[in-house]
């Protein structure tokens, strides 16, 4: 197994790669975060979070007919300026802080992002392109840990915006993010033969989770998945937080 898993853990891992590929292709977002928080919570997660964003990046190229014609070009494209301001700083950061230290920080960042999205915060007026681009370098920062998109998803959910935009804006913003953040986290060594292996395998629960997703997606309002994946989140967040001081 890759990264010398145990076949258990396998199991574990793919178990929760499914749940939250389903995840993504209902409601945009949410599969880094529940993969990598549920990861935390039994092995180092840093050597997993490239596999993550290969696979959200192939997941997009499942997705990308059906949600073209709903993306928000500008809004998208504030939102990565903003995190390729931030993303060297906080790559290089996180891979030299110890592994405990890192699986807080993400249950830490997970819980409170979820917080802020159950609390129902919602903006008087939509953010212009300046609030996109801020709101993108805490995107940023956070995607060192693996959650950038939760940042972006709590932003565009306090603005009256479609749901079909929602969703298609939040998968072309994480493909973007990703596809910035895998060469500096190759440049860290965090890239080996073993994560492409693992993404290989993650393959075809990839294309499961996605197509059920969006077969979900297509019959029923998607505020109820997001919100229930949201509570998923804040789960996770929890118990990884527990676990790190018990």
């Amino acid at each position: 197994m890759p990264f010398d898993l145990t076949p258990g853990l396998s199991i574990a891992l793919a178990c929760a790669l499914f749940a939250a590929a389903l995840v993504r292709g209902y409601a945009g977002f949410g599969f880094s975060a529940i993969f990598i928080a549920f990861a935390a919570l039994l092995t180092n997660p840093l050597p997993l979070i490239p596999v993550v964003f290969m696979c959200e990046i192939a997941m997009t190229a499942l997705q990308a007919r059906g949600i073209r014609p709903h993306i928000d070009r500008v809004r998208a494209g504030t939102l990565l300026v903003g995190a390729a301001l931030a993303l060297p700083l906080a790559i290089f950061t996180m891979l030299a802080l110890p592994v405990a230290t890192v699986r807080v920080g993400i249950s830490a960042i997970i819980g409170v992002l979820a917080l802020m999205m159950l609390s129902g915060w919602t903006l008087r007026r939509p953010l212009g392109r300046a609030g996109h681009v801020a709101v993108g370098l805490v995107a940023g920062t956070a995607n060192a840990a693996g959650v950038g998109g939760l940042p972006a998803a709590a932003c565009l959910g306090a603005q009256p915006i479609p749901p079909a935009t929602f969703r298609a804006t939040m998968i072309i913003f994480l493909t973007g993010i990703d596809l910035m953040t895998l060469p500096l986290l190759g440049l860290g060594g965090q890239i080996t033969h073993d994560t492409f292996v693992a993404a290989l395998m993650a393959a075809p629960l990839l294309a499961l989770g996605i197509l059920l997703g969006n077969r979900r997606f297509a019959s029923a309002p998607p505020a109820a998945f997001r919100r229930f994946a949201t509570w998923l989140l804040l789960v996770l967040s929890a118990l990884g937080l527990l676990r790190a001081v018990a």
